[in-house]
């Protein structure tokens, strides 16, 4: 009963300007260039609202931030908000007690009708009630193709992946590596999500992600996509890099042919100077299935005692949502805004046909929305390891992957 009487009284504060500013920390891990760009637009709301926005980034991936985010919380040590994909993520901390409770704001501000696609906000929902803001769309099936590596090679760009796999040997000629792909597990796993989603085709990918059937992951049409990935491993050969955005810097500066990531690369892009359509190219479902997931980034605030703290937790995810955030965000990050209403006609090619494909309805949710971490950790565990020994066979590989799926929560 105190803490609903200490919400609605945060709610209550939360519609005016604060009497003084109030410190919020916040976590997250957008370190990269454009990441860094895209967050600033968060922090310098926030600010104008009369608060101040303390940054807590965290290096690394979100694989690296999460275990330090949920240790924080667990610990009492609780910092005033931080960034989650949305999905199965902070599942225990909502069932511990520890995530507030937004649903009387969400509904004091429409956010039902306001969230599109609705799933958003449905990973966003335990058992009723909202606890995270979805703050973007961000999807993982896009290949990304640099203009200058393929003029060198003195070929075409390619317009899928049969295309871009038989362009690998003139880019080997021209001492350009085919495929950027960094060390981190996450990138791996990601990459095979998007090749499983062009090659075998949506409805495939979902009956062994959302139905975790075993018997589809054995099949011929998963037979075929390891079999791919594993002849895929050798087109990365000469990258060595680490981080996801290292090597989107070799298609960048035209040291690759491309590389398989979500659309949060073109962030990195924006930032290096170059545009859509004439310094590289963007092809979503790899030119194959053209298709987005509804991935993205959610707000999370831990539960504060602090009535002062939990009005400025408020007005920030308040903030977050609102169209001008909203516009000046998602135009930096590269990625899709969460409502439908907001003016983006200064966004790049690539974004319009990531609006085109969202207006069209040719969606899939994100993997994290049907798999745990824990499942999630053990794939991309896998997926890291095939990748970087090719001593593995796909048959090897695709009979872990199945015995994982047969064990997934």
């Amino acid at each position: 009963m105190k803490c609903r009487f200490l919400l609605a009284a945060a709610l209550a504060a939360s519609v005016a300007l604060p009497a003084s500013a109030i410190d919020l920390e916040v976590t997250h891990w957008w370190t990269s260039g454009g990441e860094a760009a895209a967050v600033a637009e968060f922090a310098k709301a926030f600010n104008a609202g009369g608060d101040n926005w303390v940054d807590g980034a965290i290096a690394g991936s979100g694989g690296v931030a999460r275990p330090i985010i949920i240790s924080r919380i667990i610990g009492g040590e609780p910092m005033g908000a931080t960034q989650l994909n949305h999905g199965r993520q902070a599942e225990e901390l909502i069932e511990a007690g520890l995530m507030a409770d937004l649903t009387e704001l969400a509904e004091k501000e429409g956010w039902k009708d306001i969230v599109n696609p609705i799933s958003l906000l449905d990973a966003c929902t335990v058992d009723g009630k909202i606890y995270c803001v979805p703050v973007n769309i961000h999807s993982w099936q896009w290949i990304w193709l640099s203009h200058a590596a393929y003029a060198k090679a003195g070929v075409d760009v390619p317009t899928n992946w049969d295309e871009f796999t038989a362009s690998a040997p003139a880019l080997r000629k021209a001492d350009i590596v085919p495929l950027a792909m960094g060390q981190q597990s996450w990138q791996t796993s990601g990459a095979f999500g998007v090749l499983t989603v062009a090659l075998a085709g949506p409805d495939i990918w979902l009956k062994v992600v959302k139905d975790k059937d075993v018997d589809t992951v054995m099949g011929p049409e998963y037979t075929a996509v390891f079999e791919a990935f594993g002849d895929a491993r050798k087109l990365s050969d000469g990258a060595n890099v680490q981080d996801w955005n290292q090597a989107t810097n070799l298609v960048i500066t035209g040291q690759a042919g491309a590389q398989i990531m979500g659309d949060w690369a073109q962030g990195e892009f924006q930032v290096a100077g170059q545009k859509a359509g004439v310094d590289y190219t963007c092809l979503p479902g790899l030119g194959v299935n053209k298709i987005i997931s509804t991935g993205g980034d959610a707000f999370y605030f831990p539960v504060n005692e602090d009535p002062e703290i939990t009005a400025a937790q408020l007005r920030m995810a308040s903030q977050l949502i609102s169209k001008e955030v909203q516009v000046a965000f998602n135009l930096k990050k590269g990625s899709l805004p969460i409502r439908g209403d907001v003016d983006l006609s200064t966004a790049n090619d690539c974004m319009k046909q990531g609006l085109e494909i969202l207006a069209a309805g040719n969606v899939l949710p994100d993997g994290n929305q049907h798999l745990s971490q824990d499942t999630s950790t053990q794939l991309e565990d896998l997926m890291v390891e095939f990748w970087n020994d090719k001593s593995i066979t796909a048959a090897e590989v695709q009979k872990n992957y199945a015995a994982i799926i047969a064990d997934a929560d």
